[in-house]
């Protein structure tokens, strides 16, 4: 018996074959295995990212974290390029964390591209609502994706689930309110980062609602060893002991200006299993001699470092969405998680696709245990309406129900329902995912 992954034998979804097919267009699974085809398939998905072509050894790298996944592409039988798909995706299972410190399987996208010779042909449509056919075949009842473009997910039911922040700090002006850090800091090999910063991410990532498993190959990449790329020498990498133990690892890149003697530093990633030890870090680098800068993408919206800084507005901070949810399977979603408290509600959620649309009774009891069951005969708790995309935006708690309530996305719904889904579903720890992928 075989012992391979379903999600790789899985045939690709019949819907979207048969539409593909119907403008004279293949829609099939990729054989990673495949050296020379995986390398045609990569060139379509890093021209759809405006990326420079890797060369073999690049790719033999990306083939490594890409084997236990989902590769599928469109190919056009006219095209010039004909090795060359004209599509392309990737996708695979993952833990996604959830509030309670828990996490529920996901279905996660990457690599959506279409190329501009081929737009307007229902292609991403395809695409998309194939892969989200190819999650509830496989029993997972979400998907997931982090978006460069945002405007294109709403229409298929995915919402806004995290926020990330971008730092821009003006390190000379900012300051150090209260104690300075007591923990140890050491730089260490840019091997030893890759492997220790993977470990911390491991062991933190069910405290954050939003994180998901990560895989080796992409710390490897914060370090700078992705092959032939040239970047190691640039990278610098640190840990942070507490009592004795690694909290927290960084990578990061000093950017030298020309001709002054100042200087700033990129974060290129940082991993903490603690909030001081993250502190550590960041205080570390703040401290640098001839840095008067130093700027950090993908942190949290509550980031503590805010009320460590004398000046808070020695920091620019740009908050943007980062992490988009698709619920699937309502029940199996809300029943994952636990909610702040107990409650009860009538939720009525509709979905253009018809793949989640419903009515249930929520319920959960003082420890936020939730049960989720049918509402056809109960008719006495208030309702709360949703759309699946305003759901999916609302279930890892970083908004608020009333928030969207006051901007129009619960139309219909029972202000008691309101109030109470708002009082339950939020997350005491604001959810948060590390990295792109």
């Amino acid at each position: 018996m075989s012992d391979t992954p379903d999600h790789l034998v899985l045939p690709v979804d019949a819907v979207s074959a048969g539409r593909l097919a119907e403008r004279g267009l293949h829609y099939r699974l990729l054989d990673t295995a495949d050296e020379s085809a995986y390398a045609a398939w990569i060139r379509a998905d890093e021209r759809g990212f405006h990326g420079p072509a890797s060369n073999d050894e690049q790719n033999a790298f990306s083939r490594a974290a890409m084997g236990s996944r989902r590769t599928t592409g469109v190919w056009d039988p006219q095209s010039v390029l004909i090795a060359e798909p004209v599509a392309t995706v990737n996708s695979w299972p993952v833990e996604l964390s959830v509030p309670g410190e828990t996490t529920v399987g996901a279905w996660a996208i990457s690599s959506v591209t279409v190329s501009p010779t081929h737009r307007r042909r229902g292609i991403a449509r395809s695409l998309l609502e194939g892969e989200l056919r190819t999650a509830q075949r496989l029993g997972l009842p979400i998907a997931s994706l982090t978006v460069s473009e945002a405007t294109i997910y709403g229409r298929y039911g995915f919402g806004p689930a995290t926020t990330a922040a971008d730092w821009r700090i003006d390190s000379r002006a900012a300051g150090w309110l209260g104690d300075e850090p007591d923990g140890r800091i050491d730089f260490i090999p840019v091997e030893d980062y890759a492997r220790i910063a993977f470990a911390l991410h491991e062991a933190a990532r069910t405290a954050r609602p939003g994180e998901v498993d990560g895989w080796p190959e992409r710390w490897r990449q914060f370090a700078g060893l992705r092959p032939g790329d040239g970047d190691a020498a640039g990278v610098r990498t640190v840990q942070y002991r507490e009592d004795g133990e690694v909290r927290a690892a960084a990578a990061f890149r000093v950017v030298e200006e020309p001709q002054r003697e100042e200087h700033s530093v990129r974060v290129l990633h940082l991993d903490s299993t603690t909030p001081s030890a993250r502190l550590g870090v960041l205080r570390f680098l703040l401290s640098l001699d001839l840095v008067t800068r130093v700027d950090a993408s993908l942190l949290s919206v509550d980031e503590p470092l805010r009320w460590r800084l004398a000046d808070q507005r020695a920091a620019e901070v740009t908050v943007r969405d980062h992490e988009w949810l698709r619920i699937l399977d309502v029940p199996r979603a809300l029943e994952a998680r636990r909610f702040s408290g107990a409650g009860r509600f009538r939720l009525d959620v509709s979905d253009d696709l018809g793949l989640a649309t419903g009515r249930w009774l929520v319920e959960s009891d003082a420890d936020g245990v939730v049960r989720v069951g049918d509402a056809g005969h109960d008719d006495d708790a208030p309702l709360l309406r949703t759309d699946v995309a305003t759901l999916g935006s609302l279930y890892l708690g970083g908004v608020a129900v009333t928030t969207l309530a006051d901007a129009g996305r619960t139309a219909g719904s029972d202000a008691e329902a309101v109030l109470i889904a708002d009082r339950v579903l939020r997350s005491t720890v604001a959810p948060f995912l590390s990295f792109w992928y």
